[in-house]
């Protein structure tokens, strides 16, 4: 054991040590739920590099809670984790609202149930504890901890096991049952293996620096845990079910805002919607039901922990390719828009078909204008004047139909993270003033971030993909029936405000070697500022770490949020961040309509124009980012999805790429079926658990271009071109 602990120093340095002592605690049975038996089989070389991440640090409070891998250990969500954040939340609570008497929480969880769908636990054999645990699970734990400190829970359909609540739903009913707070046991878009717990305050909405610092704080050390019988506390009505009136309030608060759009005859126009396996039917599509909007849901797309019908098992809107079995079923139905939410259902997605049959993938900056210029400037919409709220990193193309609404009034330079949005309505509530900005929260237009996050009533204090989905199914009607698209209605937007174009690219970096790369290219960023970023100069590096701009750090807390980089050019700007709650580097890129950025064309081919402009800046940025810390990598690896973990990236250029190139020189397949078997087991491991060939699509067929005069003579070469190019 102690040469174990002496190698985490030796690799990881006072990290390391740190790890240590944590490993040390957690074997000690003071910490309840802790697996001393299972966290001792860990400390072995081969698991030193999973022990590490695993005790590096405590699960951090992040742009969306707390969120991460299932397993052992102060970074992973378990038991011990949730149970600590529940009694850490009580203690809170108790010393926040010392005069209150009676207090009640809302209790909220998805559908996931951990499976080790990566095998991380393979070493532990076919049963350990977590097996098998479910939110659902940890949320009735949850209630258990509350009871006993002498919290009310309102939790969904308690006395069954199939309950579930949406995050924006828990964030309604937070306010509209008085409760001084709520949680919800859930890990959103994440992968199926992970999970997490998002804390609510009296707002409905998820704390900030400092308040997140005092309540982590508080659930470190509160290992003192109280709990009660579940089915006792049920029976004792110290859990009670959620009134069905409530649900209907919140549906119909949204439903009224069909009626911005009562001029248009009743529509039988239907529209694909899919939750991705998550909660979403029970929000997106009761409101759906409530103003008789017919929608279609493509089979095997509910509930399902294992996201077994969604690509790469990764259920996030922002992926174009999660939905592509719903696309080939609004196909097969003759339909033209694919709605989707994430398993929380807080986020939005939006896929339109096009006249020659392609499907076009909005992102969320492209969703937030369409609603933005919807609700503002069309003369067919509601005409709103009012407070417009976006995040750093969101499309400046916002800042422009404001400009054209006399009257109304824009606030662009939040963090990352809807918990800020929310400060800004919480703020207004208190103040009425935010940042020199004098109005109410009542006159809220639209909030947005380019995350797929949208919040379009202040009576939800969190993002929300119900009436987004409403909109959206409605301008798809209406535009149907005028014989367009949302694409044609985006691009006369484009057209009027300007060549805007945003992408968005992530570095996704697991495990410890991760999180010291991640920290190694802002370190880097930092110590030696860029002159030149994708060829631009650069004129402006803005660090928001620094405390003489951006005042001093009011918690530790606060670093994640602040531990921000933009580079501004004169017609682009670029943001690096880590996320709060992946493991991944996010770099947003923007390009502005300066006139060196203006194309001649218009239309889709103005689009296409801007887009492959900007894509090919995003790439270079990506590679340079990666070269500051002295990792390279290829076309065909950044061409890869950006789900797929960096390692992984590189060993598909290191490895299988010349596995494939010596195949081929070699002649080894005469027959296509015995390549595509033998790829689609070399490829296996970049999508654990899911079928890797539509990730791989596009750099084979690139790479087949690289190698057609070496190769276009062999038949099963040029079967493998066509593969790669089918649309």
């Amino acid at each position: 054991m102690n040469r174990i602990y002496a190698l985490l120093g030796k690799r990881y340095n006072a990290s390391g040590e740190k790890a240590s002592e944590r490993i040390q605690t957690w074997l000690s049975g003071s910490i309840p739920y802790a697996y001393p038996e299972i966290i001792a089989r860990h400390l072995t070389d081969k698991q030193i590099d999973l022990l590490f991440d695993s005790f590096c640090q405590i699960l951090p409070f992040g742009t969306g809670g707390r969120r991460g891998r299932v397993g052992y250990g102060p970074n992973r969500v378990n038991l011990a984790t949730v149970s600590m954040t529940v009694q850490g939340h009580c203690d809170y609570l108790h010393a926040t609202f010392p005069e209150r008497q009676a207090m009640a929480v809302v209790i909220a969880n998805d559908m996931r149930v951990f499976h080790d769908v990566y095998k991380t636990y393979l070493f532990l054999g076919n049963s350990h504890p977590l097996l098998g645990v479910s939110s659902r699970f940890l949320a009735k734990l949850a209630c258990q901890i509350y009871v006993a400190n002498g919290i009310t829970c309102y939790f969904p359909s308690p006395q069954g096991n199939s309950g579930i609540l949406t995050t924006p739903e828990l964030s309604y009913l937070i306010n509209q049952l008085d409760a001084v707070g709520g949680v919800n046991i859930s890990a959103s878009h994440n992968p199926p293996d992970d999970n997490g717990i998002k804390v609510y305050d009296q707002c409905g909405s998820q704390p900030i620096p400092p308040v997140d610092q005092i309540l982590m704080d508080v659930m470190e050390h509160a290992i003192g845990i109280s709990f009660v019988d579940f089915d006792v506390a049920v029976k004792d009505k110290m859990v009670r079910d959620i009134p069905e009136e409530l649900h209907q309030d919140y549906i119909r608060g949204y439903a009224r805002l069909h009626h911005d759009f009562q001029d248009s005859p009743t529509s039988d126009i239907p529209v694909v919607y899919t939750p991705l396996c998550g909660c979403g039917l029970t929000t997106v599509g009761d409101l759906f039901k409530e103003v008789n909007i017919p929608f279609l849901v493509p089979p095997a797309q509910d509930l399902d922990p294992k996201f077994a019908a969604i690509p790469f098992k990764v259920p996030n809107p922002e992926v174009f390719q999660v939905t592509e079995p719903a696309r080939q079923f609004a196909d097969l139905e003759g339909i033209g828009i694919v709605l989707s939410s994430d398993p929380d259902a807080d986020r939005i997605g939006l896929e339109v078909k096009l006249d020659d049959g392609s499907w076009y993938h909005f992102d969320g900056n492209q969703i937030a204008v369409v609603l933005c210029y919807l609700l503002m400037l069309d003369p067919q919409g509601p005409c709103r004047t009012g407070l417009v709220i976006e995040t750093l990193v969101t499309t400046k193309m916002l800042r422009e139909i404001v400009r054209r609404v006399e009257g109304s009034l824009l606030i662009d330079d939040l963090l990352v993270g809807f918990k800020y949005v929310a400060n800004v309505l919480n703020t207004l509530d208190r103040t009425g003033l935010y940042n020199d900005v004098r109005c109410s929260s009542d006159q809220l237009v639209l909030a947005a971030e380019e995350s797929h996050g949208m919040m379009i009533l202040p009576t939800v204090r969190d993002k929300d993909a119900a009436p987004a989905a409403l909109y959206l199914a409605t301008l798809y009607q209406r535009l149907r029936r005028e014989g367009k698209t949302i694409l044609d209605y985006y691009l006369h937007i484009l057209q009027d405000l300007g060549s805007y174009v945003d992408v968005h690219r992530s570095i996704m970096m697991v495990g410890a070697e991760g999180m010291l790369r991640k920290n190694l290219i802002m370190a880097a960023l930092r110590e030696d500022t860029p002159q030149q970023l994708a060829g631009f100069l650069v004129r402006e590096v803005i660090d928001y770490w620094d405390e003489d701009k951006f005042g001093p750090f009011v918690s530790e807390s606060d670093r994640l949020p602040r531990n921000i980089i933009q580079v501004v050019t004169d017609s682009l700007i670029v943001t690096i961040r880590p996320s709060g709650t992946e493991p991944k580097l996010k770099l947003y890129c923007q390009l502005l309509p300066v006139e060196e950025n203006r194309p001649s064309v218009k239309g889709f081919d103005l689009l296409k124009e801007i887009q492959k402009k900007s894509d090919v800046i995003a790439r270079q940025v990506y590679t340079e980012l990666l070269q500051s810390v002295g990792i390279n990598i290829g076309y065909a690896g950044l061409l890869l999805p950006d789900i797929i973990d960096l390692d992984r990236k590189i060993h598909f250029e290191k490895v299988i790429v010349e596995q494939l190139k010596d195949l081929l020189s070699k002649e080894k397949f005469t027959e296509f079926a015995d390549l595509h078997a033998w790829l689609v087991e070399a490829a296996a491991e970049l999508t654990p658990g899911a079928n890797p060939l539509p990730a791989v699509k596009e750099p084979i067929s690139y790479l087949c271009d690289e190698w057609a005069g070496q190769f276009g003579h062999i038949s099963v070469f040029n079967e493998l071109t066509c593969w790669a190019k089918e649309i």
